[in-house]
């Protein structure tokens, strides 16, 4: 089936409309954050190298918003809905350091990127490359690394605040990304079935599964930073 085809079923139009909405809010968010984040960079090359990061996240927003608008899909109104919880989110993990922010736009911004992955394998060819596209990484993820690294060596109490800031972002991560599918009868019939026939669903085992993996990730990703889990 081509693209169209998929999305000739109004439910399933609707929940990839969910889809890329979310991953669009996300997405500008993630640019509003890595701009305040450059703008305390303790260096002048910090700076740069956060700022260019923020550019990127902005250009994933812009494709994300020109599919939506190529499908006749409203992205201010596919957007709405998620305002308020990833607002939520960010405001229960406000960063208060230069650092705790790198790490959350690390672990924090990489457990949302797993998910949405999780949930791109339900949807049709073209919105899986465009979504896969979209979560790229920029370059985010050998800058904080190799950032946060050089900041244990120089003062290795860093690494327990940090832990015990990663173990918080995973939980409130991991709690949001479900309240979101759960709350979105469109967005959660993607995982579990229910929009058209005979396309790809997981049932409740899958989905126990993906959530281990989503766990297992975020273990890895502080393994790089040098932190425990």
């Amino acid at each position: 089936m081509t693209q169209q085809d998929w999305l000739a079923d109004p439910l399933y139009r609707d929940a990839v409309a969910d889809l890329l909405g979310v991953l669009a809010y996300g997405e500008l968010t993630a640019f509003v954050r890595l701009a305040g984040d450059a703008e305390m960079s303790p260096t002048q090359p910090l700076k740069a190298s956060v700022a260019s990061l923020a550019v990127a996240e902005f250009r994933h927003y812009e494709m994300l918003v020109s599919r939506m608008a190529d499908m006749g899909t409203d992205p201010e109104q596919a957007m709405a809905p998620f305002i308020a919880p990833i607002d939520a989110f960010h405001e229960r993990t406000r960063p208060s350091t230069w650092l705790e922010g790198l790490v959350k736009a690390y672990v924090g911004d990489g457990i949302a990127t797993d998910f949405y992955r999780e949930i791109a394998a339900y949807v049709d060819p073209s919105t899986q490359e465009l979504v896969h596209s979209a979560m790229a990484d920029v370059g985010q993820a050998d800058f904080v690394v190799k950032v946060v690294r050089e900041a244990i060596k120089d003062d290795p109490k860093v690494a327990g605040r940090l832990a015990l800031w990663g173990r918080r972002l995973v939980g409130e991560a991991l709690s949001q990304a479900q309240q979101v599918a759960v709350e979105r009868d469109a967005l959660a019939s993607l995982l579990v079935g229910g929009v058209g026939t005979g396309r790809p669903s997981a049932d409740l085992a899958e989905l126990g599964r993906m959530f281990a993996r989503l766990t297992d990730e975020h273990t890895r990703r502080m393994g790089r930073l040098g932190l425990a889990a």
